[in-house]
């Protein structure tokens, strides 16, 4: 009998995650408040509301191993982000099954251009990132305390296939493929990690299918970092179009805040923008040896992706 997989989430990284586990041996069911999902693999879809807990545990019976894939609206991260992770893990737990946790880098903070690593303190001053690190480290002592098998993946801005809301998204790269100008966050002309969403998928499936994996951090392959500017050309020239992009800083970034609730909790987070942003995935490739996708395929599918869509009409 094949092992059971569930992904909560079925966003870009929880799609990335079921794609990558359907090239292995193994049983996936994917959760999301619906219970509905247009997916063309025979996936097993349930219904569970993770905040409520209404659900949760008939999800995740039989479940070997679980992929914490889920996020609340941007703007109620402190209000729900660590009741929706706590209650997947206790589900998890009362399963008996390990969960494998995708992450972003926000609790490291504003390292001021250093290289980010594994072993990276938890340093951060805003409020979306002090959450990130309460959940990372509340999520670890319960793999010491032994309640639960714990692994934790982490990777940068990421873009791909399916994500739209980031800042590597339809503002930017589906802009581009339309032939329209590319609209930025602040400074174009720093380098900047982007993790390919289908190499962070990989590295959860992966990690879930590695006992030796549990209980530590690991960053997802991440290709070398470019500037903003750089990656752009990339896709603009994939898309056939002339590069245009212009970039908003702080101050656009507040005013647009007024209107739009992500745009206001992005402010604090425009660090990441204005000084070098670079994640170090070494850890990770050495160990399970195999490195990121080449920037230059990944833009070429998510361009592919990102037409595809417009010719169905989404």
């Amino acid at each position: 009998m094949q092992t059971l997989h569930v992904i909560f989430g079925t966003g870009p990284l929880g799609r990335s995650v079921m794609n990558a586990l359907s090239q292995k041996e193994v049983q996936i069911r994917i959760v999301n408040r619906t219970g509905q999902l247009d997916i063309p693999r025979p996936v097993e879809i349930m219904k569970a509301n993770i905040l409520t807990g209404e659900g949760l545990h008939e999800a995740v019976n039989g479940a070997a191993v679980v992929y914490q894939c889920a996020n609340p609206p941007y703007n109620l991260w402190p209000e729900q982000f660590p009741l929706l992770q706590s209650n997947i893990l206790k589900a998890a737990a009362s399963a008996g099954a390990k969960i494998v946790i995708g992450e972003n880098v926000y609790m490291y903070g504003d390292t001021n251009g250093a290289v980010m690593t594994e072993d990276s303190p938890n340093a951060a001053t805003t409020k979306k990132g002090k959450v990130r690190a309460q959940m990372a480290t509340d999520a670890i002592d319960e793999h010491r305390k032994g309640a639960v098998r714990v692994t934790i993946c982490r990777g940068s801005d990421f873009f791909g296939p399916h994500v739209t809301n980031s800042m590597m998204g339809e503002r930017q790269i589906g802009r581009a493929v339309s032939g329209s100008k590319a609209s930025l966050v602040g400074t174009m002309d720093v380098p900047h990690s982007f993790t390919y969403i289908n190499d962070f998928g990989r590295a959860l499936a992966t990690l879930g299918c590695s006992s030796s994996a549990d209980g530590e951090i690991w960053h997802a392959p991440t290709a070398p970092p470019l500037t903003q500017r750089e990656f752009m050309k990339l896709v603009f020239t994939e898309a056939g179009h002339e590069p245009a992009m212009s970039s908003m800083g702080r101050m656009m970034m507040r005013i647009g805040g007024l209107f739009i609730p992500e745009a206001k909790e992005s402010v604090e987070m425009m660090y990441q923008f204005e000084k070098a942003f670079i994640v170090d995935s070494s850890k990770f490739e050495k160990c399970f040896g195999w490195q990121a996708t080449g920037t230059a395929d990944a833009v070429r599918e998510t361009v592919r992706w990102y037409r595809s869509r417009a010719a169905i009409g989404r």
